[in-house]
């Protein structure tokens, strides 16, 4: 499909920002399960990160790390899904044209990280469900079971690092992406940021 507009379609912009907050929570869910003891009493309810704001509560008794690690696969699949949503949705419609105050770098440059994030946005999820498939517990989605765990630890152990260290990268990339839309507001003063707004 032909996009004529200087925006991104609604369907887009809304993905993108969609797409954008779970991953941040995803990144702070990771980050507070890693250290998460193995030993810890089981529960059934789990203050949201202590935040003191929302009690999950579960069905059954289990530990928190067990909790959390769960939740991160089921966030995992569902962003995954969104993903490939967009993935489709950008394939079917032709993205708008950059603007023609870019320099011939900043083309390069925005056509070269997008390439990388659409890569990154892959790899990611990608990278962990293949860790889990191959763990010892599977894969559930919201306590509904998916995929059967293959418990290969070999496998496994190849997987963790790999998933840590994209996801690293990926990090990196979507700081600089935010960066780069940031220089654009305040120092270039364009409409780039104007482009993925729903007004």
């Amino acid at each position: 499909m032909t996009q004529t507009s200087s925006r991104y379609t609604k369907t887009a912009v809304v993905l993108h920002w969609l797409i954008a907050i779970f991953v941040i929570a995803m990144f702070i869910l990771g980050w507070f399960m890693a250290d998460l003891p193995k030993d810890a009493p089981k529960q059934t309810g789990f203050d949201l990160l202590n935040l003191g704001i929302y009690t999950w509560p579960t069905s059954e008794e289990i530990s928190p790390r067990a909790f959390y690690f769960n939740l991160h696969k089921s966030l995992g699949i569902s962003i995954f899904a969104l993903i490939l949503i967009r993935i489709l949705w950008r394939v079917t419609h032709k993205p708008p044209a950059l603007l023609t105050t870019y320099k011939a770098a900043e083309r390069k440059l925005a056509t070269a990280a997008h390439h990388l994030l659409y890569l990154l946005m892959v790899a990611v999820p990608l990278s962990g469900l293949i860790m889990a498939i191959y763990g010892k517990y599977g894969v559930k989605w919201f306590g509904l079971d998916f995929i059967a765990g293959l418990d290969n630890k070999a496998v496994r152990e190849i997987f963790e690092p790999t998933h840590e260290l994209v996801g690293i990268v990926f990090l990196v990339v979507i700081t600089i992406h935010v960066l780069g839309a940031l220089k654009h507001k305040f120092i270039d003063k364009d409409d780039t940021l104007k482009r993925m707004s729903l007004h």
